[in-house]
């Protein structure tokens, strides 16, 4: 009776931890079967939700990449990913070529893909973390897996942050920087929204900077040399 006793008691304390864990199990799996459903669903960005959640103002005009001049497309695959459509999600030589140019891990800089700041933007969070990572590189390659490389790029940049003000998406962007759409954008003005990326707060697109101005210029000049990246992603 008292060992009857002791295993009835064991299991009632060990609910609240089965609750736990199967909680953070369907935490970890759910952005696995929402993936899917973005093929055909306009998703917004953690980011987003998050402004909302706080009464902050979020702008957002959702626009297929047909309505996105191929500037656009061309100048951020330069400025974020240049192996966008060579790699699975994550670019492996990306990361050893990171790791190679930083004192230690906790330095490292760069070598993260659009597939993985999209994985980031739809499901975790911004700061920078291994859980993040761990997260984050499984991630990425399910998107990948299941997403075309058109459709990841088209959220990458409906979703991301493009302007100081909860402006999200290249629409919102644009309209921002230089009150036209996404779709009439010259090869500079590309390039120099490009250039804000990762950082719109401090990179400013509608008062740019001579250091923003310089980049801006090697993207551009980059962009008419690399027409492969820009077509790499119509085929996809």
């Amino acid at each position: 009776m008292s060992v009857a006793h002791d295993i009835l008691g064991l299991s009632r304390r060990s609910r609240p931890l089965r609750i736990i864990l199967m909680a953070l199990l369907g935490l970890i799996l759910l952005p696995y079967l929402l993936t899917p459903l973005y093929a055909v669903m306009e998703p917004v960005s953690t980011m987003m939700i998050w402004r909302r959640i706080a009464g902050e103002p979020v702008v957002r005009t959702y626009v297929p990449l047909s309505r996105i001049s191929s500037n656009l497309q061309l100048a951020v695959i330069i400025a974020e990913d240049g192996r966008f459509c060579e790699h699975w999600g994550v670019d492996f030589q990306g990361i050893q070529a990171a790791l190679d140019s930083a004192d230690n891990i906790e330095d490292m800089r760069g070598g993260s893909t659009i597939t993985q700041q999209v994985a980031k933007n739809l499901f975790l969070w911004n700061s920078r973390s291994y859980i993040r990572k761990a997260l984050e590189f499984p991630l990425a390659l399910w998107v990948d897996l299941v997403l075309s490389k058109r459709r990841i790029l088209e959220i990458y940049l409906n979703v991301a942050e493009w302007g100081p003000s909860g402006q999200f998406g290249v629409e919102a962007g644009a309209e921002y920087a230089f009150h036209k759409p996404a779709r009439d954008l010259s090869r500079y003005q590309a390039a120099l929204l490009a250039s804000t990326l990762p950082n719109p707060h401090d990179r400013s697109a509608r008062h740019p900077g001579p250091g923003l101005r310089r980049l801006a210029g090697l993207y551009e000049a980059r962009a008419g040399r690399s027409p492969e990246a820009a077509a790499c992603v119509r085929r996809r």
